[in-house]
């Protein structure tokens, strides 16, 4: 079986001032631990796109977690005698498990899309690769992209891009992995749109074409292309913006 390591969550990453990933620092034991906030003060590192975007509610993430919930309370027998506070905390630790076992499952989807555009295919995740370069060519007619593109913007946010292109005016492609069988089912959501019209600006790209490629990792293959308007795209960067401002103004941070 093919092993790739799994990206970790981009909402915890922070970004020195030349585009630099600071994602760890070093600890008093000499271990790496996770930068924090305390640190990029101290070293002067921007947040990611993402890390600003949670400042607001995320529907379709809270709609996930909510629906794992569920699923988790539907599928488990209760034991004989089990107090129902005991209950409630063996369905919250099983809808963690799942929802942990789906991020695995579509980091590993993701890396090897990225990885298919520095070359390297995997066998295992071959369907998911043509899908996505059939897809991406038919929408762009463009082939060569560059994938994790690390930036930092004057303004104080960071990112790392999953595919891009300068070609033409470019084309930033965000890779979102999700359990999907009906295309006509996918949508988009504001915080999509915000984290691209972000990530081209941080590009210095402000005119690119952008676009959520959404990869269904229960049907090998599937790939449905969501492009954002340019006033979609507009209105995500005003969004973006003043949330940045509220982000830097709460966190005495800029």
């Amino acid at each position: 079986m093919t092993t790739i390591v799994a990206r970790a969550s981009e909402s915890q990453h922070w970004y020195g001032r030349d585009g630099s990933p600071q994602y760890t620092v070093t600890a008093k034991n000499g271990n790496p631990r996770a930068t924090t906030l305390a640190d990029a003060r101290k070293m002067s590192l921007v947040p990611s796109v993402t890390t600003i975007i949670k400042s607001a509610a995320s529907p379709g993430l809270e709609a996930w977690k909510l629906n794992q919930m569920l699923l988790a309370a539907l599928t488990l027998p209760r034991i004989d005698g089990e107090p129902e506070e005991e209950l409630v905390q063996r369905i919250v630790r099983d809808s963690k498990e799942h929802a942990k076992m789906a991020a695995e499952r579509g980091s590993a989807v993701h890396s090897a899309i990225e990885s298919m555009y520095s070359g390297v295919m995997y066998a295992e995740y071959a369907e998911h690769q043509a899908g996505v370069y059939r897809e991406i060519e038919a929408v762009y007619g463009i082939t060569e992209f560059q994938p994790e593109k690390a930036f930092a913007h004057e303004l104080g946010f960071g990112g790392k891009v999953d595919l891009f292109t300068s070609q033409d005016s470019g084309v930033v492609i965000d890779i979102k992995t999700k359990e999907f069988s009906d295309p006509a089912k996918v949508e988009g959501f504001d915080e999509n749109m915000m984290q691209l019209a972000a990530y081209r600006v941080g590009l210095d790209l402000p005119d690119a074409r952008c676009a959520n490629v959404f990869v269904s990792v229960t049907v090998p293959g599937l790939v449905v292309v969501k492009e954002w308007s340019q006033k979609d795209l507009a209105r995500g960067w005003l969004m973006f913006h003043s949330l940045l401002n509220y982000w830097q103004a709460k966190n005495q941070h800029k």
